[in-house]
């Protein structure tokens, strides 16, 4: 079981590492289909079982196992909840450049940058939407609908920057712009935060991908494992509504601000 598998494009991981990390990938999947937050899940399992011998080994495969799962979860929103895609599509497209740019930046970042910032980030997040139980409940636009799909497409560009340096938490970031700024509720945010991940997720394998950085078996049976987790957890999410995905959303941000502090304080 502990034996590395010489199987092309698994990065000599062993077949109990496999398991775990189809195991991790289903939960990720069902996370972040809900709310966001999946890469919590899943990064850090891949970098515990560091596939490849290289961190960025493990960041361009989880890409891959992302992009599809989120893929099979906008498709289930689609299907039961309405996305304005005349303004998810533009944001999108920001969050796509955004990706791509923030992909190149991130084998030259030096770990734990970001991680104080986020957490700032991240606790005022959690406060802000603790202390207001009526936020994200219904819509409650706050733009006129081109103000909306600008501030919509430049936060997605700033989100998407971010997400492709690997930086935790994008989908919550994602949700919270969606409610805590443009007005949606928070089923409605988290359909169109999916939307966007895919396009953050291409964004940075179109870096990944020519660096040669993808172990393509590993994540084609990671991806597997996230679309069926990401399949049930947007179905869950679709039949318990927005404060069901509320709930979740606290519950994601509490873990994610957690695992920062404790890398903070480990160093």
């Amino acid at each position: 079981m502990n034996v590395p598998l010489d199987w092309p494009g698994f990065g000599h991981v062993s077949l109990a590492a496999l398991l775990f990390l189809c195991l991790a990938a289903a939960l990720a999947g069902a996370v972040d289909a809900v709310v966001g937050g999946g890469g919590l899940i899943q990064v850090p399992a891949l970098l515990l079982v560091a596939p490849g011998g290289q961190p960025l080994y493990a960041l361009a495969t989880n890409k891959i196992a992302s992009v599809v799962g989120t893929a099979a979860a906008v498709r289930t929103y689609a299907r039961q909840t309405p996305i304005d895609w005349a303004a998810a599509l533009p944001m999108a497209l920001a969050a796509f450049g955004g990706a791509t740019g923030g992909a190149a930046f991130a084998g030259a970042l030096a770990p734990g940058v970001l991680n104080g910032v986020v957490l700032v980030a991240l606790v005022a997040v959690g406060v802000y939407t603790w202390r207001k139980p009526a936020l994200g409940v219904a819509e409650a636009p706050r733009f006129t609908r081109v103000a909306q799909v600008g501030v919509m497409a430049l936060g997605g560009a700033l989100i998407g920057f971010y997400d492709g340096l690997a930086g935790p938490g994008t989908g919550a970031f994602l949700v919270f712009l969606l409610v805590g700024l443009v007005g949606f509720a928070f089923l409605r945010a988290s359909a169109t935060a999916k939307v966007v991940n895919v396009a953050t997720n291409l964004g940075a394998l179109l870096y990944f991908i020519p660096a040669g950085k993808v172990l393509w078996g590993l994540g084609a049976v990671l991806a597997v494992c996230n679309v069926t987790g990401a399949v049930l957890g947007a179905r869950l999410a679709v039949r318990r509504g927005s404060s069901f995905v509320r709930r979740v959303f606290l519950t994601v941000v509490v873990a994610l601000v957690v695992s920062l502090g404790w890398k903070a304080v480990v160093g």
